[in-house]
Parts: C-alpha cells; structure tokens; sequence
C-alpha cells in the first residue's frame, strides 16, 4: 500500500491531542450559533440536524480536511461530499468557520439570489463538491471520485457525510461494495446516525441494524462512536486517516448523534425532522447552548 501523507495542508490538526479536541469543540459550538442564525431567518429548517452533526462537522473542517480557504477549487484539496443536501445549513456553518464563505453570508440562507441555498447545490457556493436532493447518490459519486483521484495519481482522500436514513437506499449499498471491489483506501465515509427520519424514528420506517457488522461484511474499516463526544470523533478520524492509502480497504464512522443537541428546548421536539420554531424561541435556544457549553468549559 502506498500511505497518503499529510501533506499541504493547510488545516490539518496541530497541536496536542487535548488541545486538538478543544479546537474541535470550539469550532462545533460556533457553528450551533451560525446554524440557529441562519434557521432564525427563515424561522424554520433542518437546524436539529445541523445541531446534532455539528461535532462531526467540525471534526472534519477544524481538525482533519486539508484544504485552501481562499482556494475552494485547489486541485490538491480533499474532497467534502454532503450527500445529505438538506444538512446544508450545517455544511455552511463549517464553511464559515473554515473562512470558505463569509460569516456575514450565513444571514442570507435560503433567500432569493443567496449562494446558501436551503438544499446544497454546488454550482452556488464556494466549497460545496456535489449538489444534493434525493438520497443515496453521495456514496455512489465520492466512489466514482475516488477511483479517478487515485487513477490520477493524487493522494486527496474523499470525506462523504451521510445520513442514516440513507442506509435504506439500496444504491447506498451498491456503492459500498463497489469501494471495496476497487479497494479505495482514499475513501472515508461517515454517517449521522441521528435514528430519526422524516416519517419517523428509523427503526420503524426501516431497521437498519446491526450497521457495524454489515459494513464489515462489505469489507469495510469500520468505527461506531459517540457522534456527540469530540474526542471520541477525533481518535477514530486519526484511526481513518492513518490509514488511507491509494488502494486498501475504504472507512467509515457511524457516529451516534442526537437531533439538536446543545439546545434542551430542541433535543425534546418530538417532530423535530424539519423544525419549525417560534419567534421567541430563538433567543432561549441560544441562551441554552451558551449555558451548556460554558458549563463544559468550566467543568
């Protein structure tokens, strides 16, 4: 195997293990605030998601991704595929926080002529690899990257964020044993284990477990962890990464999350798929992550 090298990059993690993990729970704390922003505007959306993902996002673009912030298109980045393209507001909120888009902009998500529309479309926004819509085509595309990124000889891996909802898609699985047919090592896969669907919780719409030992069967390096716990998300990307190679097995991280989590008043929503929050919520909801993350710190 030929290793992939942490080379260029230009935020891959420094810095001590500890110090590497508070770096990532700064940065998802931020971008709890830019998403309750953004959903402020249009006083409803997909913010439980974009809460609930915010560590595993920030994991990514804080700490793993290499990449150029005045560079989106860098031939020597990794690739981020959102294959969920209604997580898009907590994708813009890591593009912010990565100096990809202004901080300013995430107050015109979802409006008439904004770069940050409510799905992700990526002929619209800087940083945005792939469009999204209907699930379970991301993993089909980043293989499809993948293998032309490795025939080109490049060592840019390719990061693929789904849902898991979309393990109910059969071209999810399709997808999963072509990446390990074609054994592409410069592939990492994570999934939002949030065991919440539009028509409800998953395993009633479609269980889908036991996940960890069917993506094992179809070869893949496969890691289950707290979605939520930065350290935990952090050692098993180091696990993932350390491995990549030109040709291996593909990763995966089924990261268990919670659907708005840092916000109390929208962890309970019991329809909390798409939100719809009053007025005077708003300001609660950040008062209440503040509170908690502040608690952390000082605990």
């Amino acid at each position: 195997m030929t290793s992939i090298t942490q080379e260029t990059a230009a935020t891959t993690g420094h810095g001590s293990l500890a110090e590497r993990i508070e770096t990532v729970a700064a940065a998802a704390y931020r971008m709890r605030h830019y998403a309750l922003n953004m959903g402020e505007v249009q006083g409803q959306g997909y913010v439980g998601q974009a809460l609930g993902s915010a560590d595993m996002l920030a994991t990514v673009y804080a700490d793993q991704l290499r990449f150029r912030p005045d560079q989106p298109e860098w031939e020597g980045r990794d690739r981020f595929l959102l294959s969920t393209g209604h997580y898009a507001i907590g994708h813009y909120a890591a593009l912010a926080e990565a100096g990809i888009i202004p901080l300013d902009e995430l107050l015109t998500y979802g409006s008439d002529d904004s770069r940050l529309p409510m799905s992700a479309m990526s002929t619209y926004t800087p940083g945005m690899e792939i469009s999204g819509g209907s699930l379970g085509h991301g993993l089909g595309i980043a293989v499809g990257i993948a293998l032309g990124l490795r025939l080109q000889g490049s060592t840019s891996r390719v990061f693929n964020f789904l849902s898991d909802g979309e393990i109910d898609e059969g071209s999810t699985w399709e997808a999963a044993m072509a990446a390990h047919h074609h054994q592409l090592g410069n592939l990492i896969a994570m999934v939002d284990v949030n065991a919440l669907q539009a028509d409800g919780k998953t395993a009633t719409v479609l269980s889908t477990e036991p996940l960890t030992e069917k993506w094992e069967a179809f070869g893949w390096y496969t890691q289950r962890v707290d979605g939520n716990n930065t350290a935990e998300l952090v050692e098993a990307f180091d696990n993932a990464t350390s491995r990549a190679s030109l040709a291996g097995p593909p990763a995966i991280i089924l990261c268990d999350t919670l659907v708005g989590r840092g916000v109390p008043l929208l962890e309970e929503r019991e329809k909390a798929h798409f939100m719809r929050i009053d007025e005077n919520e708003w300001q609660v909801c950040r008062e209440q992550l503040t509170a908690g993350y502040e608690k952390r710190v000082h605990a």
